[in-house]
């Protein structure tokens, strides 16, 4: 009996990996045949100010079973990948990078693995063709994660994954700030692995900006665990706990009359900890009381344009 998976592919700004990227979707339909396997290809283009809507419409016209959603604007990969899961509606599926760093291959692998029940299989990295700069972020982010959020969550962090349909309702019915990596992680599902070594991007320049890692590494850290906020707030107990300690030392030396005449530098010091801190904590409530408006506003997600179905 036939089955069918479900490819969801995000694209911003990948006019110059695209047409590689349908070459290698074409040979991956072709063994897909030859297992018994329909494909069901899903674009979302996330706002991109180049050409790679046309390109992917004239590649739909060569393969009219292609689903192509525009949004009006970019929303970032998240919610872009969110919108095409809500469109699948194959036996299983996965989220594919128009880059081309993970290949499609892979895929073929995971197939594998699901037909022998395996309901999340996941591909990790054992080595990543990346700059510096970003391979250094990604080692801080994935170490907070393991520390504060998922202790078992893969070390070097991932992108391809393959998933059973009954796990796509746990996905799509999910808070707008939930990253998508780390919730198939948090749903408890034991992955089946497949180790690779992940390419160097070809064409193009990724998107992913200082300010999106910023905010993506928030909304991981605060929306799937309280032990960050309670590292925070030991922190602030401590200090709170030092600070009184302190009080009570200048109180006994005073009534000593050990008490020197108090200097500039000590209090712009002490002042300026302890406004940091209050400043720190503020920064904090703010972002959760964003991201809580953000849950219970009827504003949508993502605001789609166009359906080419």
């Amino acid at each position: 009996m036939s089955k069918t998976i479900s490819i969801v592919i995000p694209v911003y700004f990948n006019e110059k990996s695209l047409d590689d990227l349908f070459k290698e979707i074409e040979k991956l339909e072709d063994d897909l045949f030859l297992r018994n396997f329909f494909l069901e290809l899903i674009f979302v283009d996330d706002g991109s100010g180049d050409n790679s809507l046309d390109k992917l419409i004239k590649f739909r016209s060569l393969r009219e079973r292609t689903k192509i959603i525009k949004l009006t604007r970019n929303f970032g990969a998240n919610l872009a990948v969110k919108e095409g899961l809500r469109h699948v509606s194959g036996d299983c599926f996965t989220v594919l990078a128009a880059d081309l760093q993970d290949s499609p291959n892979l895929i073929l692998e995971m197939i594998s693995k699901w037909e022998k029940g395996s309901k999340f299989t996941v591909c990790l990295r054992k080595k990543r063709e990346d700059g510096i700069f970003k391979i250094l972020f990604a080692r801080i982010l994935y170490f907070f994660v393991r520390k504060f959020v998922i202790n078992h969550y893969p070390k070097y962090g991932f992108d391809l994954s393959l998933l059973d349909k009954s796990i796509l309702p746990h996905i799509v019915n999910t808070s707008k700030s939930m990253y998508y990596p780390v919730h198939l992680y948090w749903l408890g599902y034991k992955p089946e692995v497949i180790y690779y070594n992940r390419a160097k991007r070809k064409a193009g320049r990724s998107r992913w900006t200082f300010y999106k890692n910023i905010n993506a590494s928030l909304d991981i850290l605060l929306s799937f665990s309280s032990k960050f906020t309670q590292v925070i707030s030991l922190f602030g107990l401590i200090t709170s706990l030092l600070s009184f300690l302190y009080g009570l030392n200048l109180i006994i030396a005073a009534l000593l009359g050990n008490i020197p005449v108090p200097g500039y530098a000590s209090i712009v010091v002490i002042l300026s900890f302890f406004f940091g801190l209050i400043i720190l904590y503020l920064s904090l409530i703010q972002e959760y009381l964003w991201r809580i408006y953000g849950d219970i506003n009827k504003r949508s997600e993502v605001i789609v344009d166009i359906i080419f179905d």
